[in-house]
């Protein structure tokens, strides 16, 4: 870095950080609150984002033999629902093609916390978003789940989703976002700053990574403003769906 230019920062929630600050404290912030993510999750959306999945896996339309790569993908839970999908249309259509669901994510305690003996031809892969260590149009679906605001390189890793899907591949991105009116924003803010954050600490003993994570709720582009950071990685047709007046929002693109 030349004298007199100051490093490139990010965001940290309310903070602003170097790259490597803010994936460090990422990695502490999930290798924290692992153990008890899903039931977090559970009480932070009363249970609600597991409706927000289901959506999703029903746009995608997972199909029997497909390859899916679910970045940031943890606890491997949306891993789960596409393979469910598409084994039960493999059932109905009596054909024994194997659906493999990679579950990829920065975080060692995320896998580790999400392996379950029933998991089958669901290989997990410890890796950076923005550096995933698969080849050029290996898989037939890409998603992320409330992941994408902790990656460190967003424009980066939304390109490497775009690389490793096939021609017609589709790529769905849930994320937490901004209410579609200021009144409803008023009240969402009002619970999440002084209630998810309270929660964490009485659920995981860590108040602090909830306070990070509803901060960077916050800090996350408007839903027009990702969708067009989108488009310049190479997606075409994106689109987005607002979920719960805007506290949730699945934006879609195909590979084409």
């Amino acid at each position: 870095m030349l004298p007199g230019m100051e490093e490139d920062k990010v965001s940290f929630g309310f903070e602003d950080v170097s790259r490597d600050e803010k994936s460090r404290r990422v990695k502490g912030v999930f290798a924290s609150v692992a153990p008890k993510y899903d039931l977090m999750n559970d009480l932070m959306s009363a249970g609600v984002h597991r409706i927000w999945k289901s959506n999703m896996i029903a746009w995608l339309n997972p199909q029997p033999g497909e390859t899916l790569i679910d970045v940031a993908g943890g606890t491997g839970d949306v891993a789960r629902a596409f393979q469910r999908k598409a084994n039960e249309v493999a059932r109905r259509r009596n054909v024994g093609a194997t659906t493999f669901t990679i579950v990829s994510d920065i975080n060692e305690a995320m896998l580790v916390a999400g392996i379950k003996p029933e998991d089958q031809n669901m290989p997990r892969v410890a890796c950076d978003a923005a550096a995933l260590p698969f080849p050029d149009r290996s898989a037939d679906a890409v998603t992320i789940s409330f992941g994408i605001r902790n990656v460190v390189e967003i424009d980066r890793a939304l390109s490497e989703f775009r690389r490793v899907l096939k021609p017609g591949g589709r790529f769905a991105c849930l994320e937490f976002s901004h209410m579609t009116h200021r009144v409803l924003q008023d009240a969402y803010d009002a619970y999440s700053f002084n209630v998810i954050p309270a929660l964490g600490g009485m659920v995981t003993g860590d108040k602090a990574s909830y306070q990070y994570l509803v901060e960077s709720i916050r800090r996350f582009p408007m839903q027009d403003d990702f969708a067009a950071r989108i488009r310049a990685a190479g997606f075409n047709q994106v689109s987005y769906q607002n979920y719960s007046g805007g506290i949730a929002c699945m934006h879609t693109g195909w590979a084409v």
